[in-house]
């Protein structure tokens, strides 16, 4: 077993998985206490290196492409002292972490684990149902629906559509940006019906507009993380040089016929061309729809939504009855 304890962390190998658990200390960033321990499997391991600062060393594990979820959902967008595959090593102390990384790449070696990206998660990413509170509203997980609850500083475009629930069977992808705490990021997640929507993220009803508590919207990446696992792998996608936003899978198989007839000869953000919703299940639900289309309505007439806006936001409310 080879080990290394520091403030930061514990790294502890024992030739097939790398364990990796945070520190408790209040310097360690909550993004990495609420993520929690990972079991890196040595297969999912593309190398290990230790790189000298002028006070300390730090401990950087790479994984290989397409292995682990929360790379794939984040794109390497993490802050590094939120990154779990860093470890900070005091200066006493990297003797013990070079002989760490030593162990590491030996059983790289002997195990002949290839660098090449992989075709499947090797990491399991978070654990559902999760749920985050963030400056936009509540996004929540259980594994098969995503649903968004808004928060009362939400824009009034995004309250008037409602809590927005979203069947895993219909994500397309999810993109996710960190607030910065000089730029605001956010959290979208991109159906079929909105792939090509080009609504700003605090318009876009299928959004969260992260700009509050950088250290709070960060955990939003577990909801990303947990989502982006359940969706099929980066390499089932279509090959380069075609559609890069169509669905992937077999569900691009299931749905090519259907969708195709449907889009046919009609822009597909057009609400006029699709489908009319139907009938609605009681009168509660007529009711809850007639306020949502006069409250859209009321703030496209004060210039709150452009006509564009307007009309992608007015499609949303309606399917979603």
């Amino acid at each position: 077993m080879a080990e290394i304890i520091q403030r930061d962390g514990t790294w502890a190998f024992d030739g097939s998985t790398v364990r990796i658990t945070p520190g408790l200390r209040r310097s360690v960033p909550l993004f990495r206490q609420t993520y929690g321990e990972v079991a890196v499997p040595l297969e999912a391991v593309a190398g290990v290196v230790l790189e000298p600062e002028r006070r300390r060393g730090r401990l950087r594990l790479r994984l290989r492409e397409g292995a682990d979820p929360l790379l794939q959902a984040t794109g390497g967008r993490l802050p590094d002292a939120a990154d779990p595959y860093r470890l900070s090593v005091e200066v006493d102390r990297t003797g013990v972490a070079e002989y760490v990384a030593e162990e590491i790449r030996r059983a790289l070696l002997l195990d002949r684990i290839p660098k090449e990206p992989v075709k499947a998660y090797l990491l399991p990413g978070p654990p559902v149902p999760v749920s985050v509170r963030s400056s936009d509203g509540t996004v929540s997980f259980d594994g098969s629906q995503v649903r968004i609850d808004w928060s009362d500083t939400s824009e009034r475009v995004k309250r008037a559509t409602g809590p927005r629930i979203i069947d895993l069977g219909d994500l397309v992808r999810v993109e996710w940006l960190p607030n910065s705490g000089h730029e605001d990021g956010f959290l979208r997640f991109v159906t079929r019906d909105t792939v090509f929507s080009k609504l700003p993220p605090e318009k876009d009803p299928y959004a969260l507009d992260l700009w509050g508590s950088t250290r709070r919207d960060l955990l939003t990446a577990l909801v990303a993380t947990a989502v982006t696992a359940r969706l099929p792998h980066p390499s089932s996608r279509t090959p380069a040089g075609s559609d890069a936003n169509a669905p992937t899978g077999s569900d691009a198989n299931d749905r090519a016929g259907s969708d195709a007839n449907d889009r046919a000869g009609s822009d597909a953000n057009d609400p006029a061309s699709r489908p009319a919703p139907g009938p609605p299940r009681t009168a509660d639900h007529h009711d809850v729809l007639l306020r949502r289309l006069r409250e859209l309505g009321r703030l496209h007439r004060e210039g709150v939504l452009t006509d564009e806006e307007f009309a992608r936001t007015k499609a949303v409310v309606l399917r979603g009855f």
